[in-house]
């Protein structure tokens, strides 16, 4: 046999039993306090999540503009350390030579491998008739004229290169100096 009692009603129960007692309105007024707190938990987890979408958003971003820049761009060592043999291949053309289908042969090879070069990005600069730049050419001499313009281009010893638009190797040159 049992013999608890049973719960009182909380609306019977009176302060002098030791337990307050509780209303409709008290009752009302706890669950509107929950219903706010929820609400603002609620948008609180919402904001959370609406940063946390746009910071994966910032990272996938960036993650593709570094992945496309290094794909973009990993090729450029590669065409760094070619550029000797081209440039001993255009030396190579310069020499005279009695045997045409040798100098025919190194032609062809030199104009496939520029060729392919190119169609890599990579794009030789033009110095004839310019102006000496710092951040383009390497002055390698400097000769005392009064026949051209100050700071004129007279010849390139190493023709200089652009890789997709970034200087790869800068043109080794002749500058004119007024005296």
């Amino acid at each position: 046999m049992d013999t608890r009692k049973p719960d009182p009603n909380p609306s019977d129960v009176s302060p002098e039993d030791g337990m307050p007692a509780v209303t409709g309105e008290g009752q009302l007024a706890a669950i509107v306090a929950e219903r706010d707190q929820l609400a603002a938990e609620k948008l609180d987890l919402h904001d959370r999540l609406l940063r946390a979408h746009a910071e994966f958003d910032n990272a996938r971003r960036r993650f593709e503009r570094e992945r496309s820049e290094y794909l973009q761009f990993a090729s450029m060592d590669l065409v760094k350390q070619i550029l000797p043999v081209l440039d001993d291949f255009e030396r190579a053309l310069q020499v005279e030579t009695n045997d045409q289908n040798y100098s025919k042969g190194v032609g062809l090879i030199y104009q496939r491998l520029f060729e392919n070069l190119k169609k890599m990005g990579l794009e030789p600069m033009d110095t004839a008739g310019r102006q000496f730049d710092p951040n383009l050419h390497q002055a390698v001499e400097r000769v005392h004229t009064d026949k051209v313009d100050d700071q004129a281009i007279l010849g390139e010893f190493q023709r200089g290169y652009h890789f997709k638009g970034k200087l790869l190797r800068p043109a080794m040159v002749k500058v004119a100096v007024k005296p």
